[in-house]
């Protein structure tokens, strides 16, 4: 009875921490409950129409090409698309870094000025960039046909700066049926055998509001005691998620847990965490 107890105590402190987010996120993200730009366009197909880039078929998945010179954060990021994609379709697709294989279709996954591959795309003109150069946290998504030697069909994901990159693969995980909320909520992911990215052309823009997160208020004794119990305290192991719910929110900000803590000082890795992942630390 004690350890049913236990667990009911646990599972309740994370439904209150899940309902404290979620009455957050819907005042500093209104664009949750608006629609933000894009979400009423859909780039993923589950039937085969002409010129579209096979993302899955029948087990099978399309490799990823990134540069080694990327944002460590992108490269973090992928990890989280590849696990997406494996939840989805059942096979996990393989990274190749610095080289593109002889493969029919490929995805390329790039910041602007941080991939020789696609600078020579823009430069060739086979990809036009002009929309989102120099422009804030957007993002392109695009099929290329025939866009390097030996290979047929590209789909590039192409960000003009690190977090562009970073929510042009969650834009991808969230239409194939991934929720931002698939570990915070437990929100199941419906398996799916045939994907498909139409041949469209398709950027959000950039955000209206600068910055946009969460405020992690009145934590105690209900979150702190649930990190402490599951990750050892406010450490990175706890804010990672917490990072990548903000990023999957295309959000880009963090009022941290302040009820007896210091960011900075419970964890060292904290600010290195967020740095990595892009996330700016509010006081």
């Amino acid at each position: 009875m004690d350890a049913i107890n236990k667990h009911f105590c646990s599972a309740t402190l994370v439904r209150l921490l899940i309902i404290r987010f979620l009455i957050v996120s819907f005042i500093i993200f209104p664009s949750l409950v608006n629609g933000y730009p894009g979400t009423d366009i859909s780039v993923i197909s589950t039937e085969q129409v002409a010129g579209a880039f096979t993302l899955s078929s029948s087990g099978r998945v399309a490799p990823v090409y990134i540069s080694s010179s990327d944002h460590a954060g992108v490269r973090r990021v992928l990890e989280h698309f590849r696990s997406d994609i494996l939840h989805v379709s059942g096979a996990r697709p393989d990274i190749f870094t610095d080289e593109i294989p002889e493969v029919p279709e490929i995805i390329i996954i790039s910041t602007l000025g941080k991939d020789p591959v696609t600078d020579k795309l823009v430069q060739s003109g086979k990809l036009s960039v002009g929309d989102i150069t120099g422009k804030r946290e957007t993002f392109l998504i695009q099929v290329l046909e025939q866009p390097l030697p030996h290979i047929d069909r590209a789909l590039v994901i192409t960000g003009s700066d690190k977090r562009g990159t970073v929510y042009g693969m969650y834009e991808i995980s969230r239409q194939i049926g991934v929720s931002p909320w698939y570990w915070w909520a437990d929100v199941p992911v419906e398996r799916k055998t045939d994907i498909y990215v139409k041949p469209e052309r398709f950027t959000p823009g950039e955000p209206k509001v600068t910055y946009r997160g969460i405020f992690i208020n009145d934590e105690a004794p209900a979150l702190s005691g649930w990190a402490y119990e599951k990750f050892g305290g406010f450490n990175a192991q706890f804010y990672e998620h917490v990072f990548e719910l903000i990023l999957r929110l295309r959000g880009n900000f963090l009022w941290p847990a302040m009820w007896g803590r210091a960011f900075y000082v419970d964890d060292p890795v904290n600010p290195e965490l967020a740095d990595e992942y892009g996330i700016v630390i509010g006081t």
